[in-house]
């Protein structure tokens, strides 16, 4: 008898998932354990399982589809068997998204142009000095004509597949145009593009200047050269999972959690000086340390030292956790993920340093299960490699704190015999939640971390 196959739950937060490629055609025989398909998560792009046995009678949903938890995805039975009594419906389409494009082009003085009779609010107008926008046609984009990747909705969207055989091939993905849904490139348009045969995006024909052809080159003036008009296109971008995801969990946060924070700044001359010295007694065995590896190591050993800290709030009791479990923050297309690394208390910096590198090249193909970004006890955050001096970041709940790590800035400090002498000054700050974490922990927890950075031999013990 033949079996409907539904959109199981992949993660704990997940709602709904989009269906990213079919690894199977209908006829194909299954066993238990193949993958039949990839699935687009809140947080990941993962391979959906089947544990039936069977030929794949019909796919009920399609590529580019977001199908809630629970909905029909496909149907499994014996070669030949009538489903067409079967009742599965049909799983809810992906959200298409209505583009609205906004170009400024110098024109004479006229009236403002109407919005267009589709849109159901009114949308600021920019003004220049010499400029005037004009709004053109607002139309959806259809699901499956090929589009520029660049603009389809103001981020590329390309398959993890398709992203790395463009590595391998030299592809320039920013001017392939995707054949995908809603413009996704896939695996067949970088092969096309390999072998010469893709379709790119040319660059756009200038505007015209309504000077004959054959006029006198206008004088360079750097007054003259300046960009009038919108910097960009306007356009309206449907959410993904995951963005509207971390949408969702980063308002119950700061809403939710009563944030203080604590900031600390310590010498970082001694860290650098010890990496520098371990990268290079390494460099034939293929070990380089970041700065990073050094602070999760850090602040493993001082959630050691106060272990308080590595608590989290569960509603009507505070647990404090045996184990470390250490999450560290990756930026990503969609947005930011949490990559685990497990039992971080038991493993050396070398190893948390192998693990970090691995976890977060999954990160950022979007192939982490959900057992690698889920149940962190602590998370680091670090955007010191942006050049920022310092920051503050929001709790990921359950966990009572969270570290932000700004980056080394040289700055005269006060040295030995009240001189002053070139320093390198990290800036910690610690957000902190007031139900767990009262000031003077987080105090203890902080001048503990200072004390191991300050002295990094500590952390290859």
């Amino acid at each position: 008898m033949a079996t409907i196959i539904d959109m199981p739950k992949l993660s704990d937060t997940m709602t709904v998932g989009t269906l990213v490629k079919w690894l199977k055609n209908e006829g194909d025989p299954l066993s238990s354990g193949m993958m039949i398909a990839e699935i687009e998560t809140d947080k990941a792009t993962m391979e959906l399982e089947c544990f039936e046995a069977g030929t794949l009678l019909k796919q009920v949903a399609k590529v580019g589809d977001q199908i809630a938890v629970g909905a029909p995805i496909c149907v499994i039975g014996k070669p030949g068997e009538d489903i067409s009594g079967l009742n599965f419906g049909a799983p809810a389409a992906a959200p298409k998204a209505e583009v609205k494009v906004q170009n400024a082009e110098p024109a004479k003085p006229a009236a403002a142009p109407a919005l267009a009779p589709s849109t159901p609010t009114p949308v600021s107008q920019p003004e220049t000095r010499n400029a005037k926008p004009e709004t053109l046609s607002h139309t959806s984009t259809p699901s499956h004509t090929p589009v520029a990747a660049a603009i389809a909705d103001g981020r590329m969207k390309v398959s993890p597949l398709a992203r790395k055989i463009a590595e391998q091939k030299g592809v320039d993905l920013s001017r392939l145009r995707g054949s995908g849904p809603s413009g996704r490139i896939v695996k067949t348009d970088v092969l096309a593009a390999a072998e010469g045969k893709g379709s790119y995006v040319t660059a756009p024909a200038s505007a015209p200047t309504g000077k004959a052809a054959g006029a006198a080159p206008v004088p360079y003036s750097p007054i003259a050269s300046l960009k009038r008009g919108p910097i960009a296109e306007q356009k309206d971008s449907p959410l993904s999972n995951m963005r509207a995801t971390i949408a969702r969990r980063l308002l119950e946060a700061k809403t939710q959690i009563p944030h203080f924070y604590l900031e600390i700044e310590a010498d970082a001359a001694p860290l650098l000086t010890l990496r520098a010295q371990v990268n290079g007694a390494m460099e034939s065995h293929s070990i380089k340390l970041s700065v990073n590896d050094f602070i999760l190591k850090a602040c493993v050993e001082a959630l050691r030292r106060v272990p308080a800290v590595n608590s989290s709030w569960e509603g009507t009791l505070i647990r404090q956790h045996a184990a470390v479990d250490m999450a560290f923050a990756v930026a990503i297309e969609d947005g930011l993920i949490t990559p685990v690394i497990r039992d971080a208390h038991d493993k050396s910096v070398f190893e948390i340093a192998a693990e970090a590198k691995s976890l977060g090249a999954l990160a950022k193909q979007k192939k982490l299960k959900p057992d690698q970004y889920t149940g962190g006890t602590f998370c680091v955050s670090n955007l010191g490699m942006f050049g920022l001096d310092r920051l503050s970041a929001i709790i990921n709940p359950p966990n009572a704190a969270i570290l932000a790590v700004g980056g080394t800035i040289k700055k005269p400090v006060v040295g030995p015999n009240d001189t002053i002498v070139v320093g390198h000054r990290m800036s910690l700050t610690l957000s902190c939640d007031h139900r767990v974490v009262d000031g003077a922990l987080g105090a203890q927890w902080l001048a503990a971390l200072k004390d191991l950075v300050e002295k990094p031999a500590l952390l290859l013990l």
